[in-house]
C-alpha cells in the first residue's frame, strides 16, 4: 500500500502546476472509468483543494472511497454534499450504502427514507432500504421494498426475490 502511494504523489508531481482543475477531473474520470479508484482518488483530491465546493469530485472521491472499502472517508465526502445540497437524491443513498457497509443500518435507513423522499419512483433507494431493514430484523419490510424496487425495473431485486429472500 505504502507503494502505492508513493507511485501516486509522483505522479501527481509530474502535473504542470498550471494544469486546470477540469483538465485534472477528466483525467479523473478516466482512471475512474478504468478502475483506478486510488488513482482517480488522488486526483479528485487535486480537484477539491482547487474547488473546494466541486460536488462532483466529492461524490466520485466517495464512491471511490467506498470500493475501496474506506467507508468513513465515503461516508464524510457524501455528507459534505448533503449539507452543500440537501435536495441531492444520489448523495444520501450513496452514503446510505456506506453505512449499510459498516452495519450502521439505522443511519442507512434514514438515508434510503430521505432519498425517497426526494425521487419516490428511485428503484436503487427502494433496493438498498430492503438491505437496511434487513439488518435491522424487518425481513417483511424489506421485502416490501424489493418488491417495489423490483416493479420499478431492479435487476438486483429480481433475483433477491427469486432466491427465496421473500416467502
Amino acid at each position: 500500500m505504502w507503494v502505492l502511494h508513493c507511485f501516486i504523489l509522483l505522479f501527481l508531481t509530474t502535473f504542470s502546476l498550471a494544469q486546470s482543475s477540469e483538465e485534472i477531473f477528466t483525467q479523473a474520470e478516466s482512471q475512474f472509468a478504468s478502475g483506478e479508484y486510488a488513482m482517480a482518488s488522488a486526483l479528485y483530491t487535486k480537484v477539491i483543494t482547487a474547488e473546494t465546493e466541486n460536488l462532483n469530485a466529492f461524490l466520485r472521491r466517495g464512491f471511490c472511497y467506498s470500493v475501496e472499502k474506506q467507508y468513513d472517508k465515503a461516508i464524510a465526502d457524501f455528507t459534505h454534499v448533503i449539507e452543500q445540497h440537501a435536495n441531492h437524491p444520489f448523495a444520501y443513498i450513496s452514503r446510505g450504502s456506506a453505512y449499510n457497509k459498516i452495519e450502521d443500518y439505522q443511519s442507512a435507513l434514514i438515508d434510503f427514507d430521505k432519498a425517497l423522499l426526494l425521487d419516490p419512483k428511485n428503484q436503487e433507494a427502494y433496493n438498498n432500504r430492503g438491505w437496511a431493514k434487513t439488518g435491522l430484523g424487518l425481513p417483511q419490510e424489506a421485502c416490501a421494498d424489493w418488491k417495489k424496487s423490483k416493479k420499478l425495473g431492479n435487476q438486483e431485486a429480481k433475483l433477491i426475490l427469486k432466491n427465496n429472500h421473500c416467502k
